[in-house]
């Protein structure tokens, strides 16, 4: 799998590593499965950034995985409903294993919990 992990914290250098990301994931969009990882640093800059916020959903939507770590139980809610208002004729899946995950799991149309090392 293609992992495409964003990790810059300043807005030009995300930008950066955006483009980068895009358009390495254009040409292997087709021959493997494709992963987006981002930190909550980061995503708090794209989340201030509308031009930002559409190249991060551009990468998004060809990604068979997208994973935010280290964010607040806020912001994985809010990937979740920036993809929804993008695409309101697609479904969502959250899939949490944590109280952290709760807001996520309800944005989601459809919203998993399944048990982990935090409980149930």
């Amino acid at each position: 799998m293609n992992m495409f992990i964003i990790k810059e914290t300043r807005p030009k250098k995300i930008r950066l590593e955006l483009a980068d990301c895009l358009s390495k994931q254009k040409v292997s969009y087709k021959a493997r499965l494709n992963s987006v990882i981002v930190a909550g640093d980061t995503l708090t800059e794209i989340q201030a950034d509308e031009e930002l916020q559409k190249d991060f959903l551009d990468l998004c939507e060809r990604a068979n995985v997208v994973l935010a770590c280290r964010v607040s139980p806020k912001q994985k809610a809010e990937v979740v409903l920036m993809m929804k208002e993008r695409h309101p004729e697609k479904r969502s899946l959250a899939i949490g294993d944590g109280a952290n995950d709760v807001n996520m799991i309800n944005a989601a149309h459809i919203g998993v919990g399944i048990q982990g090392l935090e409980g149930a």
